[in-house]
C-alpha cells in the first residue's frame, strides 16, 4: 500500500533563524498557515515557538512533502 503524500503548504523546517533565535529553531519542523496575500509578499505563515502564527520570509523555510499520517499525527499534536 502507498502512502499518501501532503501537499507542502502544511509544513516547512526553519533553515535560518537570523534575527528570530527566541521565535524560531533551525531545523524544526513548522505548521504552515495558508495565507495567500502573506505569499504574493513573500512570506509565510507559521505557528511558531510563541504558539502563534507569524508571517516570516519564505526564505527563510524549506516546505516539506510529508505522509498524510505524519502531517494527521502533527496537528493532533500541535493542538
Amino acid at each position: 500500500m502507498e502512502e499518501k503524500i501532503v501537499k507542502t503548504s502544511h509544513f516547512a523546517a526553519c533553515i535560518d533563524n537570523r534575527d528570530y533565535k527566541v521565535s524560531l529553531e533551525v531545523g524544526k519542523l513548522y505548521r504552515v498557515i495558508p495565507d495567500e496575500e502573506a505569499a504574493s509578499h513573500g512570506y509565510i505563515r507559521v505557528v511558531d515557538e510563541s504558539g502563534e502564527d507569524y508571517g516570516y520570509t519564505a526564505a527563510r523555510f524549506f516546505p516539506l512533502e510529508i505522509p498524510q499520517a505524519l502531517a494527521d499525527a502533527l496537528r493532533i499534536a500541535g493542538g
